[in-house]
């Protein structure tokens, strides 16, 4: 295969430019799949150090779901208006709703759980521990494997993407940001739900 032809496909399966694919199979050696990790690595640590810069502008959306029985506020924040109006940024922000309105969460991240609730939560699993009769010595682990399960199921950063179980939202977030070259984040969201599914 030509190089052409493979930062054509490398392009097509990685979505960056075309000088950072012709480096990244340069220093492959022309592998592909070694490539696309290269380039994975090299978008994770760049969107890394885009975190910490502010993000002013951004969307409010909504989904309503068929039926019209649960419906999805969210606000999406990125750093420019540009950004904010571009394709990739807009489908990311239906797939936030998406999931919002699917998998249900109660907090963006797990640091805005209230640190009474994650006691509370505490106390449970090792009431639920003494129940089974698991010894005292297996209570710690028990309680913090199912408290990162809670955080899981609870916290939209932590959820497996409907879309594909694989990924976390936040693993999406961070390929966007590697992506668009600007800070993401998800501020606040509102899930509606009328009466019972």
């Amino acid at each position: 295969m030509s190089m052409s032809a493979l930062v054509k496909e490398l392009r097509a399966k990685t979505g960056a430019g075309i000088l950072d694919c012709q480096g990244a199979l340069k220093e492959t050696n022309s592998d592909i799949e070694k490539a696309i990790d290269l380039l994975r690595q090299k978008g994770l640590a760049a969107a890394a150090k885009k975190a910490g810069r502010e993000t002013k502008e951004g969307v409010i959306s909504s989904y309503i779901h068929a039926g019209s029985k649960i419906g999805v506020l969210v606000e999406i924040n990125c750093e420019t208006d540009f950004v904010a109006r571009n394709e990739e940024f807009q489908s990311l922000v239906k797939d936030v709703a998406l999931q919002i309105a699917a998998a249900n969460p109660t907090y963006v991240q797990r640091e805005e759980v209230p640190a009474e609730q994650v006691e509370r939560e505490k106390a449970v699993y090792i009431g639920q521990a003494k129940e089974l009769g698991k010894p005292e010595a297996a209570w710690e682990k028990i309680v913090q494997g199912k408290l990162e399960k809670f955080f899981q199921e609870q916290c939209l950063l932590e959820q497996s993407f409907i879309k594909d179980p694989n990924i976390t939202i936040k693993e999406i977030l961070t390929q966007k940001i590697a992506k668009l070259g600007e800070n993401i984040s998800i501020a606040r969201f509102t899930r509606y739900q009328l009466g019972q599914e």
